[in-house]
C-alpha cells in the first residue's frame, strides 16, 4: 500500500491548487490537485506534508490541520493511504516554475468546475467547508479511461 500525504493550502477565500502537466506518465496529468506526495523512509506523514509543500511551491508551513485518512481502492492501482491536511499559516514566497505543474490560487467557488479526480469532490468540499475531521474509502472500478469513482464509504 502507497502511503502520502496531500494539503491544500488556503487563503481568504482561495486555494492553491497544481495543475499537474509537466511530468511524463503521470497519473494526476490534466487534474487540478493539492500538494503532496509519497512518504519516504522513515517519514511521518506531516514531515511528507511540509516537505512536499517546500519542494513543490517554496512555501514554509507554519500553520496546519490533520483532517483524517483517505484510503483509495482501485483495479488498476496499487492501494493507497492519503493523509488529508489543510494549511492556513505559511512563509516564503511561491516558487513559479514547479517541477509538477503549475501552480495557481484559485477562487473556492471555481474549484469544482475544474478537471480533478471525481473522488477528489468528496473529501475537497468538506475540507473547504472547515469540517475537522474526513475519513473516507474511495473505491474505483475499471480500467484507463474507464476507471470510474463506483463507491465512496464513511469511516
Amino acid at each position: 500500500m502507497r502511503r502520502t500525504s496531500l494539503c491544500y493550502i488556503i487563503k481568504e477565500d482561495k486555494v492553491l491548487l497544481l495543475y499537474r502537466n509537466k511530468k511524463e506518465n503521470d497519473a494526476n496529468e490534466g487534474k487540478w490537485i493539492g500538494v503532496g506526495g509519497k512518504l519516504e523512509e522513515g517519514e511521518t506523514p506531516e514531515d511528507c506534508m511540509k516537505r512536499e509543500v517546500f519542494e513543490e511551491t517554496g512555501l514554509t508551513v507554519t500553520e496546519y490541520h490533520f483532517h483524517g485518512v483517505i484510503r483509495f481502492v482501485s483495479e488498476m492501482w496499487d492501494d493507497e493511504e492519503m493523509n488529508l491536511y489543510s494549511v492556513t499559516g505559511y512563509s516564503g514566497e511561491i516558487n513559479p516554475s514547479c517541477d509538477e505543474g503549475h501552480l495557481e490560487w484559485i477562487d473556492t467557488c471555481r474549484v469544482f468546475d475544474l478537471p480533478m479526480w471525481e473522488g477528489d469532490k468528496y473529501f475537497l468540499k468538506p475540507l473547504l467547508e472547515g469540517k475537522p475531521e474526513i475519513n473516507m474509502v474511495l473505491r474505483y472500478e475499471g480500467i484507463g479511461k474507464d476507471e470510474h469513482l463506483a463507491e465512496v464509504t464513511d469511516e
